[in-house]
């Protein structure tokens, strides 16, 4: 059943047509590469730097909090301020005040905030003006809840969606500017939220359930042991130790062995079974390696593993890539691409099947 809030236009998050991949080099100058080349942003040290895959946040060597989109600099605050920094949208607190950069537009979402969380196309945040739960999404603030008490957070957020409880026992869900109902329950539930879809287990149907696209879909007639909540698809492991996969109303069992270990991560999932690891997107899967790595990072539909040798390689549109055999080198993703750190504040980048060097 479904409560509409208000009719809004099916939006995604954002595009953007380069991504942005920040360094600090050995000379402390402060350096990005976008495009194919070598850009330097500052020629003085900075304090620090956060990113998203499409712009970048950084506090300067004068104090000062500036956005750099790839187009221009902009300086929005000249004191210490707590900022955050997802792929497409940038938060900044002075104070209680909470401000929002927004593909180059700045504004005030409250003087009063509190709870703070900043998604890819989502900002869900505690105003305590008047004790609500509201949520930015496509240029607009929408009031979730009110509570005359303590304010319920989620304790899940996805980067377009969450769901939520309000003072009724309601459990509801906010996905594209409307809010759907889910059901009452007393108790807490364990939802994954994604973009575009949640997964659950309903403790009224007793049922494990998705929220997908708008609808609420049944996917298995009892609870299951786990899940996590991707971009449109869920992966779940079943009461006998599947591992499958639901996307768009399918069902694609990923192994039946036993997964000693899986995640999900936006379009790109994957397991280790039999000794070996395993990556998929969409549905495409490759064997990785025959070692479980000892860290490695998920971003978009990019892998990014320490090697056998204690190096770095990556899974990149289907393919084991070798980035280097330099041991404790450093990894980060940024869009489809990978930045490696390497000696002396050394690094290449890996964009569009080729190796590039400052």
């Amino acid at each position: 059943m479904k409560y509409v809030y208000l009719i809004c236009l099916f939006v995604s998050m954002p595009v953007f047509g380069q991504k942005i991949i920040p360094f600090i080099d050995f000379n402390e100058f402060f350096r990005t590469f976008e495009n194919g080349a070598f850009r330097q942003i500052e020629f003085q040290r900075i304090e620090n730097f956060k990113a998203g895959d499409g712009a970048i946040g950084y506090y300067d060597n004068r104090g000062n909090l500036i956005i750099y989109d790839g187009k221009e600099k902009k300086q929005v605050a000249n004191i210490n301020a707590e900022y955050t920094v997802s792929d497409h949208l940038i938060t900044w607190r002075i104070g209680e005040t909470l401000n929002l950069w927004d593909n180059g537009k700045l504004q005030t979402l409250t003087y009063r905030s509190e709870n703070v969380a900043t998604m890819d196309s989502l900002v869900v945040y505690q105003d305590n003006r008047y004790n609500t739960l509201n949520a930015y999404w496509n240029d607009q603030i929408y009031p979730i809840t009110q509570m005359s008490g303590t304010l319920l957070w989620p304790a899940n957020i996805g980067e377009n969606v969450f769901a939520y409880r309000d003072n009724g026992d309601f459990y509801r869900v906010f996905w594209n500017g409307e809010i759907y109902d889910i059901d009452v329950w007393v108790g807490s539930i364990d939802f994954s939220c994604g973009t575009d879809i949640i997964s659950f287990n309903d403790p009224t149907m007793r049922t494990f359930a998705v929220f997908d696209k708008g609808e609420l879909v049944d996917v298995e007639p009892q609870f299951v042991n786990s899940h996590k909540a991707g971009r449109g698809f869920v992966v779940y492991e079943d009461r006998n130790g599947n591992l499958i996969k639901y996307q768009d109303g399918v069902k694609t069992t990923l192994s039946n062995f036993g997964a000693s270990f899986w995640e999900v991560k936006d379009d790109i999932v994957i397991w280790f079974e039999n000794n070996f690891l395993y990556s998929q997107v969409g549905d495409k899967k490759i064997q990785v390696c025959n070692f479980k790595p000892e860290d490695y990072k998920l971003k978009n539909d990019v892998l990014v593993y320490r090697n056998i040798m204690k190096g770095v390689d990556a899974v990149v549109d289907g393919k084991v890539v070798n980035l280097t055999n330099q041991m404790d080198a450093t990894y980060e993703i940024y869009g489809s691409s990978v930045i490696v750190g390497l000696f002396n504040n050394s690094y290449k980048v890996y964009w569009k099947g080729r190796e590039y060097t400052p």
